[in-house]
């Protein structure tokens, strides 16, 4: 074989790695993005998951259903999807080693939890949300007055989705933020 066709063999390989690697990721990212998979543990499936079932993202008039993938995990960026992949760890982590593994010591974190979410929405303009609600989309017209008048002040602010939905498909906590202890808790 002569150098050229190693170098050919070569790059073609690398290319094949390549293919494979992101097919594998690809698949990775979609099983992880499964309702199934999200409540696979037993503090998810008997806390939020419970709550999330009483919300219109998990039964509506209209069949569409959001699950937790759609509002934690980013769509249409490759990178920020693995970075919070890679985040995800260390709910793992903290699953395993006990930290949240009953509802109880579940309870006790939860606040400092949901502000790690909310911090997080906040700093990405609620991205995960906007994936399905969009002010440019909204028609005010077709709304309660109140939620038409709280929009349209909301899209003329520069405000994001949760600076006014915390709470909107999991146990509402942020009535606490005012009683609570500074969030001690680094699990995002």
């Amino acid at each position: 074989m002569n150098r050229a066709t190693r170098k050919g063999v070569l790059l073609a390989g690398v290319f094949l790695i390549g293919v494979v690697a992101a097919g594998a990721f690809a698949a990775t990212v979609q099983y992880t993005n499964r309702l199934a998979f999200c409540i696979g543990c037993h503090e998810m499936e008997s806390t939020v998951y419970q709550e999330y079932r009483q919300t219109i993202h998990f039964s509506n008039r209209s069949g569409v259903q959001a699950t937790c993938a759609d509002c934690h995990v980013p769509h249409h960026n490759v990178f920020a999807t693995l970075w919070r992949k890679v985040k995800a760890t260390n709910e793992v982590f903290h699953h395993l080693v006990g930290s949240i593994d009953t509802p109880e010591k579940f309870e006790a974190r939860r606040l400092a939890l949901a502000q790690n979410v909310w911090a997080e929405m906040k700093a990405n303009d609620s991205r995960e949300c906007r994936n399905c609600h969009d002010f440019t989309a909204m028609n005010l017209a077709m709304q309660k007055n109140r939620s038409a008048k709280m929009h349209q002040s909301a899209k003329e602010a520069g405000e994001t989705c949760i600076d006014c939905h915390k709470g909107i498909a999991h146990k509402a906590v942020h009535k606490q933020i005012e009683t609570a202890e500074p969030a001690d808790f680094d699990i995002q």
